[in-house]
């Protein structure tokens, strides 16, 4: 069966089919569906924007779709950027401009309490209409110098103390195992074939 993804990142679709596999779902981004359309995400939080998306691609479809809103959230920095984390530094910001203005902004936070956290929300809409949001949650602390080629986004400068390394040094699997989207999208498969 096919879930339409409501993005335009082939970084995700291809994370999101690793962590489809063996469910008999396949991944595919809007544009593989033929489905163009624009998206205003404006809503105040992670599964607000995630409904939005889900629902917009929805009408242009009868199989399901699947929306995920996520973003990094930095304590010292009361959660931001937050549902702005694509969008920090503007639009058409690298991730390294990202990382180099987060750091500048941290600059007087001692290293132990740069924590932070992924969120990823979920949203799903069925061939049905009907429809449903997961959340889940990663949590890491951030690194100065970015490391690893894996992984995409805020990844390089996510570092997981237990695993004494950033997400985006971590293989899939060790990654899909315990991200925010890795949790959230295997809850949201679950809800899927609860109700196929």
């Amino acid at each position: 069966m096919k879930i339409i993804i409501a993005t335009g990142n082939k970084d995700k679709v291809r994370e999101i089919n690793e962590l489809l596999e063996g469910t008999g779902f396949e991944a595919r981004s809007m544009k593989e569906a033929g489905i163009s359309c624009d998206i205003v995400e404006d809503a105040d939080s992670f599964k607000g924007n995630a409904l939005i998306k889900a629902r917009t691609v929805a009408q242009f479809t009868d199989d399901y779709v699947l929306a995920d809103d996520s973003g990094i959230c930095i304590d010292a920095l009361d959660g931001a950027p937050g549902i702005y984390s694509s969008r920090f530094c503007g639009e058409k910001s690298s991730y390294e401009e990202k990382f180099r203005k987060i750091f500048e902004m941290l600059k007087d936070v001692p290293e132990e309490k740069r924590t932070a956290h992924f969120t990823c929300a979920i949203a799903v809409v069925k061939p049905d209409k009907t429809e449903f949001t997961v959340e889940e949650y990663f949590n890491g602390v951030l690194h100065e110098k970015p490391s690893g080629v894996n992984g995409f986004g805020y990844d390089p400068i996510f570092y997981v103390p237990e695993y004494g390394m950033t997400s985006a040094e971590m293989s899939p699997e060790l990654k899909n195992s315990m991200s925010h989207r890795g949790k959230a999208l295997r809850k949201a498969v679950e809800l899927i074939l609860e109700s196929c």
